[in-house]
């Protein structure tokens, strides 16, 4: 999917950094709309929480989309995995896709995980990434086995529940997210939310307990540049919050 640059226009007053700040709040800690617009005020900014929401469904998946772009190729082992989730009070299916890096390929809420249901994710997985991969790594779920023969027939397929750890802890942010939201209202808001929410987040989660801190805070560092490049911001976003006062936005 290719980035297109986000429009301002209409976005009020508000300076980008700004802007890019609070959907990078929302995105990046499970906080609510309300909790993000204390935290604004807490720097010198004031702004509603409906603001903040309507920030986050116009801006998020367009940062979304640019952080995307800055990617590196997908790898060529894909980890598919599959979880229910509460949408409304019934239960749905969050199918997730990522390659041995970890990154976030795809993802798509579904009603069922019968083989057609599998299909369509495989179908619509390779559609966006343009790719075949060598490998793909699933659990012993019946409908990855029946989808895999009909679509990607000639991949190496591996299923076991023990390969696809990898898969299974890409959902772990997406269940802290679930649980601070108390769930979600429909599965087109599911889908645009955990789209643009997977697509920002793993952005801002290097693999931590791998490597020493400095090499971490470098690695921060050089991540919220492109966010900043994502957002088309070019001043960083910490250093003129502070100069806000109260009411100097409002």
């Amino acid at each position: 999917m290719g980035a297109v640059s986000p429009s301002y226009k209409g976005a009020h007053q508000y300076p980008v950094q700004v802007i890019s700040h609070c959907v990078w709040l929302y995105h990046r800690f499970p906080l609510s709309f309300r909790e993000v617009k204390e935290l604004m005020l807490e720097r010198g900014v004031t702004v509603s929480y409906e603001t903040v929401r309507r920030w986050c469904a116009k801006f998020g998946q367009a940062y979304a989309n640019a952080l995307r772009c800055r990617q590196p190729r997908p790898g060529d082992k894909w980890h598919l995995d599959e979880v229910f989730i509460r949408i409304n009070g019934e239960q749905r299916y969050l199918w997730r896709a990522v390659d041995q890096g970890g990154n976030v390929l795809d993802i798509l809420v579904q009603k069922c995980r019968d083989k057609a249901a599998a299909r369509r994710f495989f179908r619509r997985l390779m559609k966006k990434t343009g790719a075949v991969p060598r490998v793909i790594v699933t659990d012993k779920l019946r409908s990855f086995g029946a989808a895999h023969r009909e679509v990607m027939s000639s991949v190496e397929h591996r299923q076991s529940k023990y390969l696809n750890n990898r898969a299974e802890n890409s959902h772990q942010p997406t269940r802290q997210r679930e649980r601070a939201m108390k769930g979600f209202r429909s599965v087109g808001g599911a889908q645009r939310f955990l789209f643009a929410f997977s697509g920002i987040t793993p952005h801002f989660r290097p693999r931590r307990h791998l490597i020493p801190a400095h090499d971490y805070r470098a690695e921060m560092t050089v991540r919220f540049a492109i966010w900043e490049q994502a957002a088309q911001t070019s001043h960083h976003v910490r250093q003129p919050l502070k100069a806000l006062r109260p009411g100097h936005l409002a």
